[in-house]
This record gives structure tokens, sequence and C-alpha cells, in this order.
């Protein structure tokens, strides 16, 4: 008899369910007539699938034949080869190490490690790193966007320079001011590290950089030396890049384009998740449910697990007491509705969404003078009891860590990730992926003499660790357990291909977008630290 393990959560969830489990707005989707769905099943020893095509729309392009557009298709057909599914899996892959440069003391970053995974099409997370030039740290950042991926787009372009402003001197500052009035090239604040195919808004760019010119002159009219601590200069870049989001929308536009972006980015959202390595100093800053989980490797050799975020969501019972606190208790009873913010939004936190923002007059002041609002799918909903904006928020919390010897890794990823596994089996696959790697690094010593049988024993049994099936890249590694575990933990390769498989208007329901970023810190240059200063 055929096991139904698969085939009743992916079968009867795609034919019966119309709401999806997603966080963003609006994510109800249209199931077509079941009568009219046409499944082609695949069985197996253990598990029977529907079947679907596979394909990631950009930034990550792969063959079209690997996915299906919908389940009105007539023959789907999942089976993909090992090569395919790694093909799919590792596309976006980015791993950056870091250099001892000009002779100084070794970072305490040693490397790091990062892939995406589409759902939605096209995927609406986005992701950073860069090196700060005017400071000492290294950024990394995890975007999570909803109502479309605008939002993600220019948060993850922008945010990590409102940081690095934030950091820089007055001295600096003033430099970078002289520099611009006097039409010379300005130093660099960031060197980013990118992959390939991640997006830039090119043609907003300049506006961009006007107006964190604005916000770099405001922080050169305080009356006292701009300098900020870490975490005010992380709360204030967030609050201060949410407000121009805000700000830039309302302001008449050089032209269409750029305006269309702005109502875009505006009326979409994002969660941020952002961290600052300096030395021993770890800064997390979060907006929203990203998260950070740092690996820590105890004396006896066992690992824990230490979070360094809080998901900003209406599950979490300190966001609902914040937010009846800064509304009338005549709204207890409608803030959260079906799980929801106002039966809209499941983060409490966020960039952008202007709609749980504004007053219901500034929208439609805004939307009224707008071009085709629909055709850039700007949903135009308020609300049946919104009365007391603003409802949401983009202040982060910031959580600060000093770095020890045992603290090993930090993985920050949007909520796709956590949704399919806890902080500790996260830590746990980091740990032991770690442990893989070092074990079958190859051996530079060889017995004497070398012959041709022992060269094929040392062969064969490097295979049988699976050296060559095993993913380089951590991020990588981490998200196909995250699709592809079955009930025991174990990556199970038919399950694996029908999650990659599915047909887009299915996909978003069983997974959504994942963006994961593991950062390897430097034992020896933290245990040198310490020493240096007792």
């Amino acid at each position: 008899m055929m096991s139904r393990t698969v085939s009743s959560w992916i079968l009867s969830s795609a034919r019966n369910s119309i709401v999806c489990q997603g966080k963003g707005r609006w994510y109800s989707i249209c199931i077509p007539n079941r009568n009219k769905i046409k499944w082609k099943l695949v069985v197996s020893k253990t598990h029977l699938f529907p079947a679907g095509g596979c394909g990631l729309d950009n930034p990550f392009p792969l063959q079209k034949a690997f996915r299906h557009t919908s389940t009105e298709e007539e023959h789907f057909s999942f089976q993909l080869s090992p090569s395919q599914i790694n093909d799919i899996l590792r596309a976006g892959e980015l791993s950056h190490k870091t250099l001892d440069l000009n002779g100084k003391a070794a970072s305490s970053v040693l490397r790091f490690e990062s892939n995406q995974l589409a759902s939605n099409s096209p995927i609406e997370d986005r992701r950073s790193a860069a090196t700060c030039l005017q400071t000492a740290g290294m950024m990394f950042g995890v975007f999570d966007g909803h109502a479309g991926s605008a939002c993600a787009q220019a948060v993850s372009e922008r945010l990590l320079h409102y940081i690095a402003v934030s950091l820089m001197s007055r001295q600096s500052l003033e430099e970078i001011e002289l520099a611009v009035e006097s039409m010379k090239p300005v130093r660099p604040i960031l060197q980013w590290h990118r992959h390939p195919n991640d997006v830039e808004y090119r043609e907003i760019t300049s506006r961009y950089f006007e107006n964190l010119r604005v916000y770099w002159q405001h922080l050169l009219d305080l009356d006292t030396e701009p300098g900020f601590s870490l975490e005010e200069a992380m709360v204030c870049a967030f609050k201060r890049l949410d407000s121009d989001i805000s700000l830039e929308v309302q302001a008449p536009q050089e032209n269409e384009l750029m305006r269309n972006i702005a109502l875009q980015v505006a009326f979409s959202g994002a969660t941020a998740c952002v961290a600052h390595v300096d030395g021993v100093h770890l800064h997390v800053a979060n907006t929203g449910d990203c998260r950070a989980v740092l690996g820590v490797r105890e004396e006896d050799g066992t690992w824990s697990t230490l979070p360094l975020t809080r998901d900003h969501n209406v599950c979490d019972e300190f966001e609902i007491r914040r937010l009846k606190r800064e509304h009338p208790r005549s709204e207890e009873k409608t803030l959260f509705v079906n799980d929801r913010l106002l039966g809209i939004l499941m983060p409490s936190r966020a960039f952008g969404d202007v709609q749980l923002k504004w007053s219901k007059e500034l929208q439609h002041s805004v939307l009224e003078n707008s071009c085709d609002v629909e055709a850039l799918n700007i949903y135009q909903y308020v609300p049946p009891n919104y009365h007391t904006p603003p409802y949401l928020t983009a202040e982060p919390e910031v959580t600060y860590h000093k770095l020890r010897s045992k603290d090993k890794f930090l993985v920050i990823a949007s909520d796709g990730l956590w949704e399919m596994l806890s902080n500790e089996k996260v830590v746990k696959l980091v740990a032991g992926h770690l442990t893989e790697l070092n074990v079958q690094k190859p051996q530079l010593t060889f017995k004497k003499p070398v012959n041709l049988g022992y060269m094929h024993n040392l062969l064969l049994q490097r295979k049988s660790r699976g050296l060559a099936s095993l993913d380089q890249n951590i991020a990588t590694h981490l998200i196909r357990h995250a699709i592809g575990s079955n009930e025991y933990g174990e990556v199970d390769p038919e399950k694996l291909a029908a999650m990659l498989t599915l047909p887009e208007d299915l996909a978003r329901m069983y997974r959504d977008d994942i963006t994961v970023t593991v950062v390897y810190f430097n034992s020896e240059t933290i245990e040198n630290y310490y020493r240096d200063n007792e």
C-alpha cells in the first residue's frame, strides 16, 4: 500500500487551502477549481508526491523546464537529478574570506557564507554584507520583504550606509561634505561584498545619495560631536531611513520612474536584521521577524545556542503589550485580528508599509495624484478599525554581545528558515557541518611506500564520507535541510525535489523565501584581544 506521508500534506492542502500562512499582507490565494487541477502522481518507496516543474525567476534564473507556473498545467514532472537539485540550491551562493590587510591585526570575522532560495516569484528577500571603510567594523544584513520586493531592495541598498554615516566622526563627515561641495571624488564609505546577481536600483542611486547627504548634514548641524554609540547609531539609522522612505514618496519627483519606485518602496514593506562586528564587539539590530542566533562551543565540546534577537510579531507578548500601550483601550479588541496586526500584517515592526503609518487623508492625497496604482501593484486598502496611526514602527531593538573565543559563528536569516528549523537545530547543523569539513580535509601525509592499492583505499574512504556531495557553503546546507528534511531530521531527496518543483502558485503555501548568512569568527583573534587587554 502506498504511503501518504507527504501526499497528504501537499495534495489535500493544495486542493483545499485558501489562505496562505505567510506573514505579509493579502496572501490569500485563489485556488483553481479543484476538478480542473490535474495531478501526475509519482510513486516512490516511501512517499507519494504531486508533481510540479521547477525554476527560479531573477535574480537567479534557471532552466524554465524545472518549474511550471500554474497548477492548471496538464502534466508535471519533478524528477530532478542530484546535479539539477544542486544547481537550484547553489545558484545564490556567496562566500567571502576576510584578509589581513596592511599588516593590521586579523579581523574577528574569519569568513562568511550566504545563500537565498526563492518561493515568491520574484524573490522578496534581500541581503547585504559590507566592510566599513571609515570605521573598523563589518556589517551583515538580511531583509524580508512583503507585498513585493521594492522596500526590501531599497533598505538593503541604503541602511548600511546610514549606519556607517551615523558612526563617523565630525571630521570625517566634514571631509565628505567638502568633497561633495567641491565636486571632488568622495571617499567610499563601504566596501560591498555582493553576489553577481544582487539587484541595484541604479536609476535612483543619485536620489538616495542626496538624501544620505541631507542626513549627514543634519548630523553636522548638531551642537555636539556626532559620534553616537553603536546602539544609538543603529537605532537612529533605522528610524531615519524609514522616515526618508516616507518623505520621498510625498515629495515631487523628477520623473515618473522615480515616483513609481518611491511609491512601490513606501507601500510595500520589509523587516530587517543587521549585525555589526568590530573586534570582540557584536551589535545586532532587529526590526521584525528575521532572527540572529549565536553558535557557542562549550568547554566540554557540546554546542549551545544564544539567541540575539526577539521576533517582533503579533505572537509576542511584549509586542502585544507595547501596541496596547500606544493605542486607546477602545481599540484593544481590534488591534489584533486573526493573529495579524489590524487583520493585515504579522510582523509588528517593519520599514515602509505606510498604509499602517499614515493618516487616511495623507494616503488618499498621495495616491490620488499618482499614475496607475493598480499597475504598480499597490493595494489601496484601509482596515475598518484604522483610528490612531501609526500602528507600525521601524525602530529596532539592539542587542550587544562581547565575543568570546567559544563563540564560533552567527546565523542571520529571514523567517523562511526559522519556520522550518529551530534555533537549536540550525546550530547543530552548522556545528556538524564544521566537523565534517574538518574531518574531510585532504591529508598531506602518506604512508610510505605509496602504492596504487593504498591510494585506492584512501579514495574509497573519502568517497564514503560524502566529500563530493557535501555542500561547501553552509547556508546551502541549511536551506537543503529546511525544505528537505523528513521526520527523522534527514534530507529526503524526493521531498527535496518536490519542494523545489512546486508550481509558482503553490510554492508560497509550503515555504517562504529563505535567506541565510552565516558569519564565522576568528577564535585566535578574539583570544589575542583578551590576552593583550589583561
